[in-house]
């Protein structure tokens, strides 16, 4: 039985090995699967491939497999349905929240409150308050939030969020650790971390730190992983350090990625290293969601109209910024194909939405020839993508299926009119 990655990255299983499938084979395959879902389900829909999830998961976790205590909580951000919940939960996935939401939309996915770290960021110390009585470990990132929480729960365990003020990913909108930043404690206030955990006798078991997304360089994030090291030592019982995430994962053909076989190899000499010192074995923590579930993701959408004007070819398909906003949001690129006429002549488009806003998923891209009624597949739609969609023009948000065990589940239901009216509260005008 072929896996969905497995024919959507061209290439198939066989007796443990990567081998690529002629060309004409591959796209047999492609129209298969893709064009059955789109086919039975409708278009726009989200698929994602549960195996090369698990695969993501197994990689990194074998990756740090000489650090006797790892964690990896999975960043519920990124794509949030239960039915991935569940699906990380069963390969020992803890999760990171951010939001009162996605605390209670885990403990609803079975995760327990334990494995649950929740790291908000400007939210009220009430919502802190409610996240620390249902269990789950609390991460602040507020000199004010940290001293008001520490005053009144003194015996609640908590982690504290620094910035270490390093620039990951080189981009402001996915980078969170540099100087400027909203996020974290900046490092050059661990004078008044200390002066409040004194006054207050709270009690501090973890350390965070999360620079961004889409790091490349390991030597950056193992720079930042040593102010991460050096803040440790300012407390005595921690239990954890977290190292947040942001491994950079590949968009297009030819991409690079973070190698996470090499990190891991130093991040674990360094970590076990600090151990020795530390005089504890602490847990290694994680919280990875884009290397997890990108590459897992694929968003189907059909071409309603392909449009010439003097300079370009306008591929129009039934999605807009709505749907999938990371291309107009961060400039984010998604590989495209057409899997309608995967043999087809490559052609220049811009493949664009019909949202009333300029919502370009691709300027002059190369793609196999486009007629009305196709369906493009987007890949790495696996994060930050159905999360981030919207029902902006009253458009519903699509369906989303999950490809698990050789078949294609419905795992939420396409919007109707009916969810676009059922909040709202309509009075005698």
């Amino acid at each position: 039985m072929f896996k969905l990655c497995d024919i959507l990255n061209l290439k198939f299983q066989f007796k443990g090995n990567k081998i690529p499938l002629k060309k004409n084979c591959t796209n047999i395959m492609l129209e298969k699967q893709l064009l059955n879902i789109a086919q039975e389900f409708g278009s726009p829909v989200y698929v994602y491939d549960s195996e090369k999830i698990t695969s993501q998961y197994k990689r990194l976790a074998n990756a740090f497999n000489k650090v006797k205590h790892l964690k990896i909580n999975y960043a519920a951000k990124a794509l949030s349905n239960i039915s991935v919940l569940k699906l990380l939960k069963g390969l020992g996935s803890g999760l990171d929240t951010v939001s009162i939401q996605e605390v209670q939309l885990g403990l609803a996915a079975g995760f327990s409150p334990e494995t649950i770290i929740y790291t908000p960021n400007g939210v009220s110390l009430e919502e802190i308050e409610t996240a620390a009585k249902l269990g789950v470990q609390i991460n602040i990132d507020n000199l004010s939030i940290l001293e008001q929480f520490g005053t009144k729960y003194p015996k609640v365990p908590v982690c504290i969020r620094i910035n270490p003020h390093v620039m990951a990913g080189g981009n402001t909108n996915i980078s969170v650790g540099h100087i400027d930043s909203k996020f974290g404690i900046s490092i050059h206030q661990i004078p008044h971390i200390l002066r409040i955990v004194e006054n207050t006798k709270m009690t501090i078991n973890g350390i965070h730190m999360h620079t961004g997304s889409d790091i490349l360089d390991i030597d950056v994030f193992l720079y930042a992983s040593e102010i991460l090291f050096d803040t440790a030592k300012h407390f005595k019982n921690l239990e954890f350090l977290d190292f947040g995430s942001g491994f950079k994962v590949p968009y297009k053909e030819g991409d690079i990625e973070t190698n996470i076989e090499e990190f891991g190899k130093k991040l674990t000499k360094r970590f076990n290293t600090f151990c020795k010192e530390y005089g504890k074995e602490l847990t290694l923590a994680f919280e990875p969601g884009k290397f997890l579930v990108s590459e897992a993701g694929y968003f189907l959408a059909k071409v309603n109209v392909v449009k010439q004007t003097t300079s370009t070819v306008f591929a129009q398909i039934d999605s807009g910024f709505n749907h999938l906003i990371r291309p107009m949001l961060y400039g984010s690129q998604h590989e495209i194909v057409n899997i309608s006429n995967p043999k087809g002549r490559e052609r220049f488009y811009s493949v664009v939405g019909y949202i009333c806003e300029t919502d370009t998923f691709a300027n002059n891209r190369r793609i196999n020839e486009i007629a009305e009624g196709d369906i493009l597949a987007f890949k790495n739609a696996g994060a930050y993508c159905y999360s981030m969609s919207s029902n902006y023009n009253s458009r519903y948000r699509p369906a989303e299926v999950l490809w698990h065990k050789g078949q294609a589940q419905l795992i939420r239901k396409r919007e109707t009119f009916e969810d676009i009216l059922k909040n709202q509260v309509e009075i005698d005008i």
